[in-house]
């Protein structure tokens, strides 16, 4: 008779995770915003810019143009967000106040983030406390991107899709969180373009369904 196979031994060891060194399932977020001020850039001309005084505040949803010197001050044009998009997409000139390059600040990109084995997984975003959002008075600041699933709400926001390390951004989302036909979870998103159009001429825009664990808060 056949010598019969060995049995092999069961291992109780867990199965390798496919997404170990990432927060659950989703995947490596975009890169940050990091506020910058405008009298250390050399181009401005359509850069997101905030602007104000120390120890008073910000105002954001702006664009700048290139600097103005007048006598011996540098100015920054600066123009409500969609002012800048109905100029861009009609071509048409809008009034700019100019404000001193001093108390404007200029969004730039963060360096990437990501996860190898050497370092511990970044955590799920959780609700922070009163403490944990104190910020400085000094300059504008700017949240770290959180992912769509853990906003409380999220139409009218900046978002970004992230997909195969690729980073889509200038999109607004127009719709909350919802259930697609097919059963997935989604947002419906636009081009920024759109988002604005939509306000000046009535029109509404296009829009694209995106699963949720696909989308970042900017």
């Amino acid at each position: 008779m056949a010598d019969e196979p060995a049995e092999q031994p069961v291992s109780h060891d867990p199965l390798p995770d496919p997404f170990a060194g990432q927060p659950d399932w989703a995947p490596a977020p975009p890169r940050p915003i990091v506020i910058a001020a405008a009298a250390n850039r050399v181009d401005l001309r359509g850069r997101r810019v905030l602007v104000g005084l120390p120890g008073l505040g910000w105002r954001g949803d702006l664009r700048a143009d290139e600097r103005v010197v007048q006598g011996s001050r540098t100015y920054v044009p600066v123009l409500a967000e969609h002012e800048w998009y109905r100029a861009e997409a009609e071509q048409i000139e809008v009034f700019a106040p100019l404000v001193p390059a001093e108390r404007v600040w200029v969004e730039t990109l963060g360096e990437v983030s990501g996860w190898d084995a050497g370092t511990p997984p970044i955590p799920r975003p959780a609700r922070p406390d009163v403490i944990s959002r104190l910020v400085s008075l000094d300059a504008p600041t700017h949240r770290a991107p959180m992912p769509v699933v853990e906003a409380d709400a999220v139409a009218g926001r900046r978002v970004v899709q992230v997909a195969d390390a690729i980073e889509r951004r200038d999109l607004r989302a127009v719709t909350e969180v919802y259930t697609s036909n097919d059963g997935d979870i989604c947002v419906r998103v636009t081009a920024e373009l759109d988002w604005y159009r939509w306000a000046w001429s009535g029109r509404p825009p296009t829009t694209l369904e995106v699963p949720v664990h696909l989308l970042w808060i900017e």
